[in-house]
């Protein structure tokens, strides 16, 4: 008896503490679904590992194969998310991906999102990417890199990107770190086919770490990343799809959810948000496209130009003073002694 009332307080403990986090992060309208319910073995074989209660599973690298998952089905405009974690100790050459893209359908136009993480050297920080493609416009790619206010690899945070029909926003919990709004200008630049989600660990040695300087170093192997709490939400068209060509997918109907998409909570940056928005591409955005004048004589047309933000960028789109937000917030510091360095949250 006293077993039975101590689980049953052990676990009222847990929802509390679940719906408490939901509820500061804004996000309690985010449903996660077992492994089975939406997603699907992609590759790695054995290297990927579901926990016994289907809600999370590990992706490994190891010197035979990296490994993934993909979504059962395709979606037109969604909210994707999950909970990560991150390999730990070095981590050079290796690239944690969390994405949506279509590329295996439309493969010469395909379209993308993409959250990658980008491992490095023990003791220097893991990096991470947002990028979006249009229409096979790998050409023009979107590219933003960043640093993260925490180390990735210590505990889990919820990286989720919404997709609907007027903007695109990447989450890191409850911070909007990036937030593309659709231009007319922008033409077919602006994803719209449907598309998949993906994770994946794999060796990108080639490029990841300094401009690929640094390999994956497999005696660290195997390198796990876990996924948890993992949620689609958005207008499922493969039921409704036999071949995907322009002409049947833009005949379904997905009014109903891309409403929903529009007005739910996550496609909404209060001004709380913004301003931590803000602080957190003020702090740790090191390369942003729209101020790489090198590949963009002209900004694409969904880019918005702030002059204080311009005003720490070369014109490579790389931050100057060594392009190191670290440096520049000592540089500060020093001339500002009474002055702290604040957490970018939204309840600040």
């Amino acid at each position: 008896m006293r077993d039975l009332i101590y689980r049953r307080l052990k676990v009222m403990v847990m929802m509390m503490v679940i719906v408490s986090w939901r509820c500061v992060l804004g996000l309690e309208n985010i449903n996660p679904i077992f492994f089975d319910e939406g997603l699907s073995h992609l590759f790695g074989e054995s290297n990927l590992i579901r926990s016994p209660d289907d809600r999370s599973v590990r992706l490994l690298l190891d010197k035979y194969t990296g490994s993934g998952f993909i979504s059962s089905s395709m979606y037109q405009h969604g909210f994707f998310s999950s909970l990560i974690k991150l390999p730990g100790a070095n981590t050079a050459g290796l690239v944690v991906a969390f994405y949506t893209s279509n590329g295996d359908v439309f493969v010469k136009n395909h379209d993308e999102l993409d959250i990658e993480f980008l491992g490095n050297v023990e003791g220097k920080p893991w990096r991470f990417q947002t990028n979006m493609y249009g229409n096979g416009s790998t050409s023009r790619g979107r590219e933003e890199r960043y640093r993260l206010w925490f180390d990735p690899s210590k505990e889990f945070h919820r990286y989720s990107i919404l997709w609907n029909p007027t903007k695109i926003i990447f989450w890191v919990d409850d911070v909007p770190i990036r937030e593309i709004k659709r231009k007319e200008e922008m033409n077919g630049d602006y994803p719209q086919k449907p598309m998949s989600l993906y994770a994946t660990i794999w060796d990108a040695s080639s490029w990841a770490t300094s401009g690929g300087k640094f390999s994956v170093d497999y005696t660290f192997s195997p390198f796990v990343s876990e996924f948890k709490d993992i949620a689609l939400d958005g207008c499922n068209v493969s039921e409704s799809l036999t071949t995907l060509t322009r002409a049947n997918y833009n005949n379904i109907n997905c009014s109903a959810s891309d409403q929903l998409l529009m007005t739910s909570d996550y496609s909404t940056i209060s001004p709380k948000q913004a301003a931590a928005m803000r602080r957190f591409r003020e702090r740790y955005m090191y390369y942003s496209y729209c101020y790489d004048t090198v590949r963009y004589a002209v900004p694409p047309p969904e880019c918005v130009i702030l002059t204080a933000e311009k005003d720490r960028f070369r014109d490579t789109g790389r931050l100057k003073f060594g392009g190191s937000h670290t440096k520049v917030h000592r540089a500060r510091k020093r001339r500002r002694p009474n002055r702290s360095t604040p957490v970018v949250s939204a309840e600040l």
